[in-house]
């Protein structure tokens, strides 16, 4: 097994199990197993801030979306706030999880709009299904794939997001170059995602369990510019939100495609 291979397969099965405990309504657990390293921060946990999950969402920002897809959510961030959706565009999520934000996509493309969410785990694709159908949201699709090949055709969509899954790719640079090909001319790539401190530590990156709570794996400022660059993007802005762990912070990340 390659390393790539053993980071996706690590990965899989921490958000396998995520999912379970989701579709069996007990969001609590599945949270608790993101939170067992991504959350549990000084940062955090001294002032009560919430980093991640449904409790990011404000009420106008989740009513396009069914409670229970929200409540699943997993992410480090609200990258719908910020992706600037138009009735009638083509949006697509890397990672969609249970797919909460695909959901709050639909709703604002429509009419003529449709939201597709990627996810390489089977559980996860099931979960979003389902809540799609319970929201009766029809405009949306779920794909089960990797992000390094994005089963979609060049130049298909306008607007690619993304909620704290892409510091969990092992090759980020072919991720962001699937990503721009996959945007047309003007496309907008938003996402939220975690953002590494410089001066991370070895033994840090080095655990693969905390690859799997989003910090291990997780490029710096100067990085994920550099990546999105080399991928083709123009226009990269990264702006921290707020501190996810002691040596990390979520991050709203913008880029266009020329």
């Amino acid at each position: 097994m390659t390393e790539h291979t053993e980071i996706r397969e690590t990965v899989r099965r921490r958000y396998a199990a995520a999912a379970i405990r989701s579709a069996a309504g007990n969001h609590e657990q599945a949270r608790a197993l993101e939170s067992s390293h991504c959350g549990a921060t000084p940062e955090s946990t001294e002032h009560g801030r919430v980093v991640f999950g449904a409790e990011l969402y404000s009420p106008d920002e989740t009513e396009d979306a069914s409670e229970p897809a929200v409540a699943a959510s997993l992410g480090c961030g609200v990258p719908t706030a910020v992706a600037d959706l138009h009735p009638g565009q083509t949006v697509l999520d890397l990672g969609s999880g249970a797919g909460g934000d695909v959901l709050i996509s639909a709703r604002r493309v429509a009419p003529g709009g449709r939201a597709i969410g990627l996810d390489m785990t089977a559980e996860m694709i099931d979960l979003a299904r389902r809540n799609a159908a319970e929201a009766g949201v029809t405009n949306v699709e779920f794909l089960q794939g990797y992000l390094e090949d994005i089963p979609l055709p060049d130049g298909s969509v306008d607007v690619v997001i993304s909620n704290c899954v892409i510091n969990l790719a092992a090759d980020k640079p072919t991720v962001l170059r699937e990503a721009a090909r996959a945007l047309r001319p003007g496309g907008r790539f938003a996402v939220s995602d975690v953002i590494a401190d410089a001066d991370m530590d070895d033994a840090t990156r080095a655990d693969l369990q905390q690859w799997t709570g989003c910090i291990a794996g997780a490029l710096t400022r100067r990085q994920f510019h550099e990546a999105l660059t080399a991928a083709g993007l123009v226009d990269v802005e990264i702006t921290e939100t707020h501190r996810v762990h002691t040596h990390a912070a979520a991050a709203i990340v913008r880029a266009r495609k020329p």
